[in-house]
């Protein structure tokens, strides 16, 4: 039985090398950012890239992959101009994602900015229903949960869960539970019977099958913070034991773990052998 594991991985500007970094440290699945994501300037791809790209997913056997998109994207926004220049960013990283191959792309759904959830959340699944109607069939929108911070939304499954049946289900969105976000938002996963609760309830509310992958973090913020800042697998405040119980769990073998932890180019080697070494006999 395979688990298929990864990393974001930076790509210094050229895209393609970032899975032969991946392959070189272990990864079966990599996310990346198409373009910078701390601008609203567009990437334009080349035929040199898309040309390149596509080597390399042939060269490195790499399939499971993702885009995470630009973090200033705020669908949520009450901010008209705001939402309208993030919907157009979004459909471009889908589009960059159509050009690439990529099948998924990862966004946060923003922050209300104080006019309240559940505006912010018609605000998401309007932006989300316009997204699907204008990007390739070829390339599905993931929706990240967060830690609650500020007036961000997405904390809670039932957040997740409206926006799904507000676009009556549709087959190209689907969800990523971030570990850290889960944790910090409220969600009690570090013992064993805590954790069944809380996969219960993401069934009940959202579904297993709708789970497209899972960011594994730990936390330098305790439970409930309400805050978002990664660590390395087993040094923060969850620690080990739910990533070992995550990792050998068969009803999230659908979905790929992929590490976005501090120190990249340093650690990440480090996390993923350390994830893997969770692994039980048998699976690989």
């Amino acid at each position: 039985m395979i688990r298929l594991i990864g990393a974001h991985i930076p790509t210094g500007g050229v895209l393609h090398k970032a899975l032969y970094r991946g392959k070189e440290i272990g990864c079966t699945a990599v996310q990346i950012f198409t373009s910078n994501p701390q601008s609203w300037a567009e990437r334009k791809l080349t035929k040199e890239d898309i040309k390149l790209f596509e080597e390399a997913k042939e060269k490195t056997g790499i399939r499971a992959l993702f885009s995470h998109c630009a973090y200033l994207i705020n669908p949520a926004s009450p901010d008209r101009e705001l939402r309208k220049k993030s919907i157009l960013a979004l459909e471009k990283e889908m589009n960059r994602c159509a050009a690439l191959g990529i099948p998924y792309t990862i966004t946060h759904l923003g922050a209300h900015s104080g006019v309240g959830e559940e505006v912010g959340l018609k605000n998401v699944a309007e932006s989300i229903e316009r997204i699907l109607d204008e990007t390739p069939d070829s390339v599905g929108l993931i929706m990240e949960n967060t830690a609650g911070s500020g007036s961000t939304i997405g904390y809670r499954f039932e957040h997740l869960a409206k926006i799904l049946e507000a676009n009556k289900g549709h087959k190209r969105l689907k969800v990523c539970i971030d570990t850290c976000h889960l944790f910090c938002a409220g969600y009690e996963i570090r013992h064993e019977e805590s954790y069944e609760k809380v996969l219960k309830e993401f069934d009940k509310i959202i579904g297993l099958e709708l789970l497209k992958v899972i960011h594994a973090n730990d936390s330098k913020y305790p439970f409930a913070s309400r805050k978002d800042r990664h660590e390395h697998i087993g040094k923060g405040y969850i620690g080990d034991d739910v990533f070992r119980r995550m990792i050998n769990d068969p009803r999230l073998f659908h979905a790929p773990m992929i590490i976005e932890t501090p120190d990249t180019e340093k650690m990440d080697k480090m996390n993923l052998n350390r994830l893997r070494s969770f692994l039980k006999k048998g699976i690989k």
